[in-house]
C-alpha cells in the first residue's frame, strides 16, 4: 500500500509542478515527474544543507514539487535546443 501512496504524491507533485511549468504531459507523465522529482529535489535540498524528502508529508510534496520544476525546465532546454538545431 506504500508503494501507491507515493505514486499519489508523485503524481501531485508532477500535476502542481505542471501547472506551474505549462509542461502538458498528461497523467502518467505528471507522475513519472513527480516521483523523479522527489529523487531530484531530495538530492538538492541536501546540498544545500536542508532535510531531502522525509516522509508521507507536506515537506516531502514540496521538495517532490521543486525538483519537478528543475527537471521540467531541464527537459524543457534540451527540447528547445533540439527544435532550434
Amino acid at each position: 500500500m506504500d508503494w501507491l501512496a507515493w505514486i499519489v504524491l508523485g503524481g501531485v507533485a508532477g500535476w502542481l509542478a505542471g501547472i506551474v511549468m505549462h509542461s502538458g504531459l498528461g497523467i502518467i507523465g505528471d507522475i513519472v515527474v513527480g516521483i523523479i522529482g522527489a529523487f531530484i529535489g531530495g538530492w538538492l535540498f541536501t546540498q544545500f544543507g536542508m532535510p531531502g524528502v522525509t516522509g508521507f508529508n507536506f515537506y516531502t510534496l514540496g521538495v517532490a514539487v521543486v525538483g519537478a520544476i528543475v527537471l521540467l525546465f531541464l527537459v524543457g532546454l534540451v527540447w528547445r535546443r533540439r527544435a532550434n538545431a
